[in-house]
């Protein structure tokens, strides 16, 4: 039996005896089997960065975090313009956080929460109906009211509402946008919903923030084809803010793009008969508040005419003629025929947002919406100084915003956000003189 040879590199008092086995050649073994060399895991390393932390959040932490931080900001520019503010009819000079939280608007709320609505339509002078409480929705002020049943002031309560409904609009705003759109992309489009220039509105008392809520609801469902779920949502939505009418013709077009595309997207009978349901019922709620002012004063026109009454500060006293607003508007505004020019231009010009790739990503219930609620629009309302609240209820634009993932863009476009929202305080909230220029 021959022995094993020995190692190359073995000195001499270490050579193997004859016979013994030979020692394992450290080189041969490196060169054989490289030793692995366990690198430090990066996630471990870095698990307690910001950035780790904020990826290992449950999406509604974070909605919950970016909400309370938008908030936050805009909390520093009321109580900067607060300070600011002097004597008005509703304040005197700078007023505290939650009086100036509830100014304009808010002190209507507060009056049909107290009183309810006049059974006889004020009149001016000239026999026109003169503005009146017929232009508000129940809903808001009477939650407002029972939340400020509980110890509360009005003002608080107010507030309190705004700022929960507007914390549960952002929650199941993320829910829509997750659906068309990668999770950051959808945290993002959240983030432009919550420092959007008009986004104050959901911590002042003002209904819209309880009518995001239940406006983003009504488009979750859609998308989702939950068409039963409809019904008592748009039932509360048709007397809290507008836009039933808006989303009616939504569900119609809905129903149309269906029934075109059942070979491939498959509109089972039910279906079909449910989502048509929605669309009557939806259609009906819509003209819910008229018909309730009429009942209440005898005034078959008590709520269009209670809306033109704001409309007279501009115009004098006018008639509701569809589709007319926006050219007098133009001319209130320009002249003509430059009044009608950019009239035209916005049409067109948003007819081309709609086309663009980043707002087709959305899907097509959420660009039906967009159309009609901007036929609604069109049709029904005069742009001035509470335009840009009005045309809040297009947030799923901001998912459209939301699909560049550059970080200077991102940022920049907060910035300028935020930069847009102090000033939309500073022109239409804060009060200055004889203010006409409502938010």
């Amino acid at each position: 039996m021959s022995a094993s040879p020995c190692t190359r590199s073995s000195t001499a008092s270490e050579r193997c005896a004859p016979g013994s086995p030979a020692r394992p050649d450290p080189t041969a073994m490196s060169d054989a089997a490289p030793t692995t060399v366990h690198e430090p895991d990066p996630l471990r390393v870095t698990r307690w960065s910001p950035r780790v932390r904020w990826r290992l959040l449950p999406w509604w932490a974070r909605v919950i975090l970016v909400y309370l931080a938008a908030r936050a900001v805009t909390t520093v520019f009321l109580l900067i313009l607060a300070d600011l503010q002097g004597p008005n009819a509703w304040t005197g000079a700078h007023p505290g956080l939650l009086e100036y939280s509830n100014l304009w608007d808010s002190r209507w709320y507060e009056l049909i929460a107290g009183w309810g609505y006049p059974s006889e339509l004020p009149r001016t002078d000239t026999g026109q109906v003169a503005e009146n409480a017929w232009a508000f929705m129940p809903v808001y002020p009477l939650v407002v009211r029972a939340v400020a049943s509980l110890g509360l002031g009005w003002d608080a309560a107010a507030v309190l509402v705004s700022f929960a409904a507007g914390l549960g609009a952002a929650l199941v705003f993320h829910r829509l946008m997750i659906r068309f759109l990668e999770p950051d992309r959808a945290m993002f489009a959240v983030v432009i919903f919550c420092v959007a220039p008009v986004a104050p509105i959901m911590q002042l008392g003002y209904a819209e923030a309880l009518g995001f809520l239940l406006l983003a609801t009504v488009l979750l469902l859609l998308v989702k084809r939950q068409y039963a779920w409809l019904f008592p949502i748009v039932l509360v939505w048709s007397f809290t803010r507008p836009g039933a009418l808006a989303f009616a013709l939504t569900l119609g077009l809905h129903w149309i793009v269906r029934w075109v595309r059942r070979a491939d997207d498959p509109f089972p009978v039910g279906e079909r008969w449910l989502a048509a349901a929605a669309a009557v019922f939806t259609a009906a709620a819509g003209v819910g508040w008229l018909v309730a002012a009429w009942v209440v004063t005898g005034d078959l026109h008590a709520y269009t005419d209670t809306e033109l009454a704001w409309r007279s500060a501009y115009l004098g006293p006018v008639e509701l003629v569809p589709f007319a607003g926006w050219f007098a508007s133009g001319d209130w505004w320009l002249g003509q025929p430059w009044g009608t020019i950019a009239v035209v231009g916005l049409i067109v010009a948003f007819a081309m947002v709609l086309l663009l790739p980043a707002v087709r990503r959305l899907g097509v219930d959420l660009r039906l919406w967009l159309v009609s609620y901007a036929l609604y629009l069109l049709a029904v309302f005069f742009p001035q100084s509470s335009t840009f609240r009005i045309l809040a209820p297009m947030f799923p634009l901001a998912g459209a915003l939301a699909v560049p993932r550059a970080r200077w863009y991102r940022w920049s476009l907060v910035v300028v956000l935020l930069a847009l929202q102090y000033g939309w305080l500073v022109i239409a909230w804060s009060i200055q003189g004889r203010d006409w220029t409502p938010p």
